[in-house]
């Protein structure tokens, strides 16, 4: 990197392949719509850097899956770079991890196709997730956004995947992925030889849902149309600030955990525990006293020095462009070959002719 005081990761080449010391797979993805928040970060990403290690890991910046709502194009190739960036700022380190474009890799396309025609259509109509964002769109609503749970199915099952991270709102995409590998295997392969693997949620407790700002009850999300609901990771200091200082609360003294009528003031304790990484006796004794005026700026202060190194190691990253679209090149590579060799399994299984 051209700014040698900030030390980021591997260079590709350096890189160790983690195969070969039997380490189950994990593959996981965010989409490229707008900044990346906390709740990505706590719920997500930052689990996948505590526990990279342990697995061998493929993350991808799903912008397949960005435009199965309205989107800007304008925008979208500089958002997918910004990800990716996020990605490489938050520590996953390129000696555990290969990072890549979904699109780059058209077999993900391809897949889908394939495991359209063994979907049946009732499976994604009962999806949660389709039905509330439907409710949203009316008449706009697409295929796409129905057919989104296969396409995750795809990313998933092209990589060999043992492990998905997920949130407790993502279980039933994983569980709709099962369904289908199960009734692929049943009707194209065998007991003895599976055409594909089935994959296992790999789901956190702490942080597996970072809710909003504005309402303790709803999950923070990039699709809400206000900014205060969220805080995002390249927020600065001050943005922070009029966050906090704003988001909802309630009027009672005293703060605690777990009461079922003060979502907002579980939420906020939540965020200070995972951001100072104080744990949550230890949180719960400090803050049982606090007013709120007390507890928003302690709060907005950890927030800003959590957040720091990111910004510091994402614009690092930024300022190499060079860098950054090494690790991609290099990613696309790794993934396209473990992926083209799963289609060419699923379309062997089916009947498909080997091109000439």
């Amino acid at each position: 990197m051209r700014d040698s005081s900030v030390k980021l990761l591997s260079h590709p080449s350096t890189r160790i392949e983690p195969k070969s010391m039997g380490k189950q797979r994990v593959l996981s993805g965010v989409q490229p719509t707008g900044n990346l928040h906390l709740g990505n970060y706590l719920g997500a990403i930052r689990n996948w850097v505590e526990g990279q290690s342990q697995y061998e890991n493929f993350f991808c910046v799903v912008d397949l899956h960005a435009i199965t709502v309205p989107h800007n194009p304008a925008t979208l190739a500089a958002d997918t770079y910004t990800i990716a960036a996020l990605y490489l700022a938050c520590g996953i380190d390129l000696n555990y991890a290969t990072i890549f474009v979904q699109s780059h890799i058209s077999a993900h396309s391809e897949l889908t196709w394939l495991l359209n025609c063994i979907t049946p259509i009732n499976w994604l109509q009962d999806m949660i997730q389709f039905k509330e964002k439907a409710v949203k769109q009316g008449q706009n609503v697409s295929t796409g956004l129905l057919d989104y749970p296969v396409l995750m199915a795809a990313d998933i099952l092209l990589y060999d995947t043992d492990l998905v991270p997920v949130g407790e709102d993502q279980k039933q995409h994983i569980e709709l992925t099962r369904d289908i590998v199960i009734r692929l295997n049943d009707q194209f392969g065998s007991p003895e030889k599976p055409v594909l693997k089935l994959p296992q949620p790999l789901i956190r407790k702490e942080g597996a849902r970072v809710m909003s700002l504005t309402d303790g009850t709803r999950k923070m999300s990039k699709s809400d149309p206000s900014e205060l609901s969220r805080i995002n990771l390249l927020d600065p200091p001050d943005a922070i600030q009029k966050k906090i200082k704003r988001c909802k609360t309630d009027p009672i003294k005293g703060l605690e955990f777990d009461h079922p009528e003060r979502p907002e003031c579980n939420n906020l304790l939540t965020l200070y525990m995972l951001l100072s990484g104080k744990t949550k006796e230890a949180v719960a004794a400090e803050c049982q006293d606090m007013g709120w005026g007390q507890f928003k700026p302690l709060l907005t202060e950890t927030t800003v020095e959590a957040l720091k190194p990111i910004q510091q190691k994402y614009q690092a990253v930024m300022a190499d462009k060079g860098y950054l679209e090494s690790v991609l090149r290099e990613g696309r590579q790794q993934a396209e070959a473990i992926a083209h060799f799963t289609l060419s399994k699923v379309k062997t299984a089916l009947g498909y002719s080997t091109p000439l």
